[in-house]
Order: C-alpha cells, then sequence, then structure tokens
C-alpha cells in the first residue's frame, strides 16, 4: 500500500497591521507550514474618515497567492484550495452588480462611538446584550453601520448585500458573494442561540436587512477562482476556494490542541488579545455581559466566549510613531530595547479611550503619565517597556 501524496493549502491571513501568505502542506496526518509573503498595510485618513486601502490589500494578497503557487509548484506540490482569513468586524457594502459602494472604513474610525451611545441610548444595553451576546464596544459592525446610516442613509439603502472583509477577498477570487458564519458572529448583529441575523434589534434601530444572507459554515466550498485571476497569479483551472473559518480567532482556537472534556483557556494576542474559551452554548448572564464576554461562533457549532482584551495595537502606533520621526526599528529590536529599560517605570491603562484612536501613541502616553504623577517615557525603550509592562499587567 502506497502512502497519500504531500498536498498543499494556501492560507491569507489578514490582520489590522500585516497580512501574510501560508503553503500548508499536509503529509501522513503531519502539517507543516511555509510563509511565502508578508506585508504591512495600514487604513488612511481620507475626508470621509478612516478606510482601508483596499485595492494595496488585494495587490498584496494577489501577490502572495503567486508566491505560494510558485513555492508548491517548484515542489510538485498539488495545490488543493486557497481561503482567507482577517480580522473582525469590518465589512463592505456591494450594489446588484457587484460594484463597491464606498471604501470600507476601518473599525477605529472616530465616529463609531458617539454612534455606539446613540443606539445604546435607543435600546439600551441589556437589550443589545441579550440580543447578540456580544461585547458593547463601538468598533463593532453595528454601531459602524448604524453610523453609515447617519452620516449616508441612501448608500446604506441601495445595498444588495453586506460582505466581510475576507468574504470581500472570497468575491474577489471568485465573483461569489457568500458570508462565512464566524466572521459574521463579530459583527453584533447575530442572535449567537440561533445564528441567525438578530432582524428584530436591526428593525429597531432602522438597519436594513435585505442585504444580509444566509450565513456558510467553515469548510464550505465557494468556488473556483475566476479566469482572469487564476491567469493572473499562475493557478491552473478549477482551483477551489474553500471558505476556513474567515475571522482569525476562529481559526487560531480550532488549531488549540486542547483535549476533549478538558478545562482550558487561551490567551492569542496580536493587535488584539482575545482571551478565552470554547463553550457549547452561548452565556448571555447579566455576569458575562458586565464583564464584556462575547459570544462568536467557532468550528463545528462551537461558541468562542471570550474578552477582547488590548493587544500590540500599543507597540504598534509606537513603531509607526518612531517610523515618521525618520527611525526604523523591527519588533525584535524594539523588544531588546525595551529589555534594557528599567521595568515598571511608567504604567497606563491599555483600555483608556484615547489609546484606540491612531495618532501619536507617545504623546497620550506622556499625557497619561503627568496625569497620574508617574515619570514620562521619552526613549524608544522606556516607551515599548510602559507599553508591555502595562499589557502583562
Amino acid at each position: 500500500m502506497t502512502a497519500s501524496r504531500p498536498h498543499a493549502y494556501i492560507a491569507i491571513d489578514l490582520g489590522a497591521e500585516s497580512g501574510r501568505a501560508i503553503v500548508g502542506v499536509l503529509d501522513g496526518g503531519r502539517i507543516e507550514l511555509h510563509e511565502a509573503h508578508r506585508f504591512f498595510h495600514l487604513p488612511r485618513r481620507l475626508p470621509s474618515g478612516l478606510h482601508w486601502d483596499l485595492i494595496g490589500l488585494w495587490g498584496n494578497v494577489l501577490e502572495g497567492t503567486r508566491k505560494a503557487i510558485q513555492w508548491a509548484n517548484e515542489r510538485s506540490l498539488p495545490i488543493v484550495s486557497i481561503g482567507v482569513d482577517t480580522w473582525g468586524v469590518d465589512y463592505a457594502l456591494l450594489g446588484k452588480s457587484g460594484e463597491l459602494l464606498g471604501i470600507p472604513h476601518a473599525y477605529r474610525d472616530e465616529r463609531n462611538r458617539p454612534a455606539m451611545d446613540r443606539m445604546i441610548a435607543r435600546v439600551g444595553r441589556e437589550a443589545l446584550y441579550d440580543a447578540t451576546g456580544i461585547q458593547l464596544v463601538w468598533f463593532n459592525t453595528l454601531p459602524q453601520l448604524f453610523a453609515q446610516r447617519e452620516a449616508e442613509p441612501d448608500m446604506v439603502d441601495r445595498a444588495d448585500q453586506l460582505l466581510f472583509m475576507p468574504d470581500l477577498m472570497h468575491y474577489f477570487f471568485t465573483g461569489k458573494r457568500v458570508i462565512e458564519s464566524s466572521i459574521a458572529s463579530t459583527s453584533q448583529m447575530i442572535d449567537p442561540r440561533t445564528g441567525r441575523w438578530a432582524v428584530d434589534l436591526l428593525d429597531k434601530l432602522d438597519i436594513p436587512t435585505r442585504m444580509l444572507r444566509e450565513t456558510i459554515p467553515p469548510g464550505t466550498p465557494i468556488g473556483p477562482l475566476l479566469t482572469h485571476v487564476a491567469a493572473d497569479i499562475g493557478a491552473s483551472d478549477g482551483l477551489q476556494v474553500i471558505a476556513p473559518a474567515s475571522h482569525d480567532t476562529a481559526s487560531a482556537m480550532a488549531a488549540i490542541p486542547a483535549a476533549p472534556s478538558t478545562n482550558w483557556c487561551v490567551l492569542s494576542s496580536g493587535t488584539w488579545s482575545p482571551m478565552g474559551t470554547e463553550i457549547d452554548r452561548p452565556c448571555l448572564t447579566p455576569e458575562a455581559r458586565d464583564a464584556s464576554f462575547t459570544n462568536e461562533s467557532g468550528v463545528a457549532g462551537t461558541i468562542r466566549f471570550l474578552n477582547n482584551i488590548p493587544g500590540l495595537w500599543l507597540v504598534q502606533e509606537c513603531r509607526r510613531h518612531f517610523e515618521k520621526q525618520g527611525q526604523s526599528y523591527d519588533y525584535d529590536r524594539l523588544t531588546r530595547e525595551a529589555e534594557q529599560s528599567e521595568p515598571f517605570r511608567t504604567l497606563v491603562d491599555p483600555a483608556h479611550e484615547p489609546f484606540h484612536v491612531p495618532g501619536d501613541i507617545p504623546a497620550k502616553m506622556a499625557a497619561f503619565a503627568r496625569d497620574t504623577g508617574q515619570p514620562e517615557p521619552h526613549s524608544v525603550g522606556e516607551l515599548v517597556r510602559c507599553c508591555l509592562d502595562s499589557l502583562a499587567l
């Protein structure tokens, strides 16, 4: 009996600061991961607010996929499928023809906070949480849509379909418009008990629901690559795109080697640091609401019960600030600078609201230090050490 031939799978993993193309090689029950491409991407501020550089992002996705295919072809590895995961909550609106209605906003857009306050005033915190099981934070899809509806109602009314960011990438690959369930669950628009859209809540907030299609579970085939896409990236005809758990945290939690029927908790640290576990059914108690725990869908019908803790965004913003000053640092060097600095010299609250908004994080950290009677961090090492000590605590 001959052993099965190794096969390759291409994963496009997009975070809120960087993206990468990974080739997973499955060989005899063992998987090896090979990074084919990595790139940075950032939202850009336009007169209409903070938007993602969508064309640049798609260009890097194509480049990464092209490099991944080339890597596999050089090793004569047959490629089974492609799938995309991304950060949560952000979305795009499409018209009937499939054309984009505007450039997708980034979730840190300042207009979302007052929109969240107005939503709570209209329906109440308890009703919002009971309907969706999602922590009440201003960057969710629902306050974003509410803000868009207030700013330009015609755009939302004209939308034929809403797609989340990984769904949009899958649409660009295949021309097929579908919504995967794990990414939809981050929106604050899904009832976690049923997995369906929380239509009653959306009606109370005057959010049109005809643009919301039924979701598909992770692992669902979407379709083959469009002909022009396949030609552009050097792919064979018929290469399939399959929806993974397309929220990055859902894919991360699916990979945890936890034994069945055991208690476990995970911290998945990136721009955000979700901490939590998987449960069989949603937990919508007042205690869960007050502790800001969220109920998002995972793989095989599980619920990701977690808290989205501020993550390495503070360090990322410091790095961007240094680059604007003409100082280029990779993360290894920033870590070394922090190691050589005095520990616990200055501490900040990473959940402090000004820290969530892009722009001059070092100045905001200095202001926090002055307001709390602490020494201001000045050097690169002091700033990064302050970030890391504060996040750890």
